[in-house]
């Protein structure tokens, strides 16, 4: 029983030293050491721009602009979400928007946006706040069409 402890440990040993060694030096950078930063930089751009005026993002062949009214957004008011799709033909005559927040469980928050003129869509409903005291939100156009474009910002309390 000694031998083959004696034969199975170094063996183990040598695999154990080979395979840190493997990793160690075959490391990619896929992970920054700075990622937080780098995402807290990138969700104030995009807060600044939002309550600055509208955000634009391309979905597909098609343009989708966000407005949210009034300016400041904050949360627990009756705000009105404005939403410019062009081109808009063959989109329906209702999107559904989705409020969430990136990495938290919320229960569903969504408004029904309607076709108010060619190609302006508009609803209203409110920005819960969050119990944690967080303020990032996402907001989501929920169509197959548009391939679901998103909007990131943080609100103020």
């Amino acid at each position: 029983m000694k031998l083959f402890f004696y034969i199975v440990y170094p063996i183990f040993f040598f695999a154990m030293g080979c395979g840190i060694y493997v990793a160690y030096t075959s490391t990619d950078g896929l992970v920054d050491s700075n990622y937080y930063e780098k995402s807290t930089h990138y969700f104030q751009t995009k807060e600044n721009n939002i309550h600055q005026g509208p955000c634009t993002i391309t979905a597909g062949q098609r343009t989708v602009t966000l407005n949210i009214e009034p300016k400041p957004i904050r949360t627990m008011k009756e705000i009105t979400f404005s939403v410019t799709v062009t081109p808009c033909d063959k989109l329906p005559e209702t999107l559904l928007l989705d409020l969430s927040m990136p990495g938290m469980q919320m229960g569903k928050n969504q408004v029904t946006l309607v076709k108010k003129g060619a190609c302006l869509y508009m609803g209203k409903g409110i920005i819960v706040r969050c119990m944690s005291g967080r303020t990032l939100w996402q907001v989501t156009i929920l169509s197959e069409k548009l391939k679901n474009p998103a909007f990131t910002f943080n609100v103020r309390e």
